[in-house]
């Protein structure tokens, strides 16, 4: 259900963004930038984060370290990560899978600025085995993302 949901948002707003498969998992950073042949920092990891009530999720560089105090001054109270099961009812992708594109229902999706090192990142797109190749910026655009600096910086 997942990697459809996600093929058929490329479908209707990207038609010339493909979803690409691997026959080894993906699900994790280092498993990811294994199966599609790139450093770990160009994969595009999304955080599926609970503040108070709302749900948001941040796409961030694959080694970035999400900063809580970053978060807590930027959303006005303390993430907590959503649980395995609340994942995949929120979200409609299984974890290893999670990205912001065809999405159960909408959720605000926020981009950290540590994505913009790169011209070409590789997010998930749905299932353990599946991502897209993609610019940061048309990521962004495509899913109506804010950017913003959450992540420790790293010199």
């Amino acid at each position: 259900m997942s990697l459809e949901s996600v093929r058929a948002f490329f479908a209707e707003k990207a038609p010339d963004i493909a979803v690409i498969e691997s026959p080894i998992s993906s699900a994790t950073v280092a498993l990811a930038a294994e199966a599609y042949r790139v450093e770990p920092a160009r994969i595009a990891k999304t955080l599926s984060l609970r503040i108070g009530e709302r749900v948001v999720l941040i796409v961030a560089s694959g080694t970035s370290r999400m900063d809580n105090k970053k978060v807590k001054a930027l959303f006005g109270g303390k993430p907590k990560m959503l649980g395995v099961d609340e994942i995949s009812e929120i979200t409609g992708h299984e974890v290893g899978g999670v990205c912001r594109f065809g999405l159960k229902a909408p959720l605000s999706v926020y981009c950290d600025v540590s994505l913009k090192a790169f011209d070409v990142v590789v997010p998930a797109a749905g299932s353990t085995h599946s991502a897209v190749r993609i610019a940061p910026w048309r990521m962004a655009e495509l899913v109506t993302a804010e950017w913003v600096d959450v992540c420790e910086n790293r010199a």
